[in-house]
């Protein structure tokens, strides 16, 4: 990742001194974003190195939801530094106008196509990193080898939009078409920080873990001899390979104090073993037939009846 850092430094430095000597809005449209994408690769890094602390007295559950922050950041980075900016770029150009010398088209074509194939392999390489991990949504679950893949994507179809843009304003002499791949790239940025904006609340405010996961655990704990059901399941991501697990079921009449412990130590260990991301399980054990008599009480009190009781 600190390579990539680099590189989007470089190509951003590139771009921002292209755009401004040539005077093109799309180039400097790009250069906005390759900022926002060097800031990202920043977060990015922050967000691995914080989130692999362990879990202490402060934070008991650890650390991991220290990814979704900060991807949290790099959208608000994406919307800010490169969509507004963009759209600024695009409405200034249809504003006043832009005039460009061949040479400065020249110039930021070179730059452009240069910027073109780094970011391809940029997004090579994360497209395979994804397929290491399983491919499709498991092999993205990972909050910044998302982002990345995101950042990735849109800077080649950006790049792709503004050497268009620019190629068309130098064949017909209309900025209108250098502006619109400006206000294009704006709205694609716009577009990919509201997503990745999106996926990082829902994991901040507590997103349930994958259903197949629930599915397993729910399977597995109906299948011990001593559950005589599962009342309640409730999962919840605490990081992208730790989960919270947190079960209420009712056991079979008959067991004593020792065996009812005996059996919650057993079926944490049976979760842990089939599920190894469930870091966190806390069982509330009841007895079935204790409940259903706490139940029958509930419903003949006085409350529950309408009587009045009395001192």
């Amino acid at each position: 990742m600190l390579v990539a850092l680099g590189a989007n430094l470089v190509i951003a430095v590139a771009k921002a001194v292209g755009g401004v000597l040539a005077g093109s809005p799309a180039l400097l449209s790009e250069a906005a974003h390759s900022v926002a994408d060097s800031m990202n690769e920043v977060f990015l890094l922050a967000a691995l190195r914080r989130s692999r602390r362990p879990a202490d007295s402060r934070h008991p559950f650890g650390y991991g939801k220290e990814r979704f922050f900060w991807s949290l950041l790099a959208a608000v980075g994406i919307f800010v530094m490169g969509g507004c900016f963009s759209f600024f770029q695009g409405v200034e150009a249809l504003r006043s106008g832009a005039e460009e010398s061949y040479d400065g088209y020249m110039a930021g074509l070179i730059v452009l196509g240069v910027s073109l194939l780094s970011e391809g392999a940029s997004l090579l390489r994360a497209l395979h990193q994804v397929r290491r991990q399983g491919g499709g949504a498991s092999g993205l679950r990972d909050p910044a080898l998302r982002t990345v893949v995101a950042e990735d994507g849109t800077a080649v179809l950006g790049v792709t939009l503004a050497m268009v843009g620019m190629a068309l304003h130098m064949v017909t002499g209309q900025v209108v078409w250098e502006a619109s791949a400006s206000l294009a790239i704006g709205a694609l940025l716009v577009y990919v920080a509201f997503w990745l904006g999106r996926d990082a609340r829902d994991q901040l405010i507590g997103r349930a873990a994958d259903p197949e996961l629930s599915r397993r655990v729910r399977a597995l704990l109906e299948a011990q001899p001593e559950i005589d059901s599962v009342e309640a399941l409730q999962t919840m991501e605490l990081g992208l390979e730790s989960t919270l697990v947190a079960a209420r079921v009712d056991l079979a009449p008959g067991l004593d104090s020792e065996e009812v412990e005996e059996v919650s130590v057993r079926i944490k260990r049976s979760i842990t073993d089939t599920v190894p991301e469930a870091e966190q399980i806390f069982l509330d054990v009841t007895e079935a037939s204790s409940r259903r008599h706490t139940a029958t009480e509930a419903a003949e009190s006085p409350a529950a009846t309408g009587e009045r009781g009395g001192a």
